[in-house]
């Protein structure tokens, strides 16, 4: 092989590792990123495996948001029709938080509680994110219940 050859065949292995390296680095680093969107429901069913970090959806349970007096820290359950998971966060919750609504809870489990590091509410009286609304529905039509919005379940 001439060194012309050569020299050029180092630099395509070169750069054929140097992106196989960039691609390792990238897929690392959104993997550690993604957190995936769980019901209680499948949580309490051992579908959330054993990931680190995820996110938690349903709705505010009514009459189990509680606040400790003069503190941050707050825990409300998450039900999604059939089960129901406690959470406890502490921070500044949104605006539109409050029971009987939509949230989405990014965190992670520690023993049967789930530890929020961030609150997400629904911004109107329409949203919902796509994920929740989904898991929702089926929720709603297994229990034959209307669905929120006036909206019957079907048959």
């Amino acid at each position: 092989m001439n060194p012309t050859r050569r020299r050029r065949l180092l630099w395509v292995l070169g750069l054929v590792a140097a992106a196989g390296v960039a691609t390792a680095l990238v897929a690392t680093a959104l993997q550690r990123n993604v957190a995936y969107l769980y019901t209680p429901s499948e949580i309490l069913r051992g579908e959330a495996g054993e990931h680190a970090r995820f996110r938690l959806g349903g709705m505010v349970a009514a009459g189990s948001f509680q606040r400790a007096p003069g503190s941050m820290d707050a825990s409300f359950r998450v039900t999604d029709g059939d089960a129901e998971m406690p959470v406890k966060y502490s921070g500044i919750l949104p605006d539109l938080f409050r029971e009987k609504q939509a949230v989405v809870a990014t965190g992670r489990m520690q023993g049967d509680v789930f530890l929020a590091e961030e609150i997400l509410a629904k911004h109107d009286e329409t949203y919902m994110p796509k994920e929740v609304a989904d898991k929702m529905g089926q929720a709603h039509k297994k229990h034959d219940v209307a669905a929120p919005g006036g909206a019957e379940a079907p048959r």
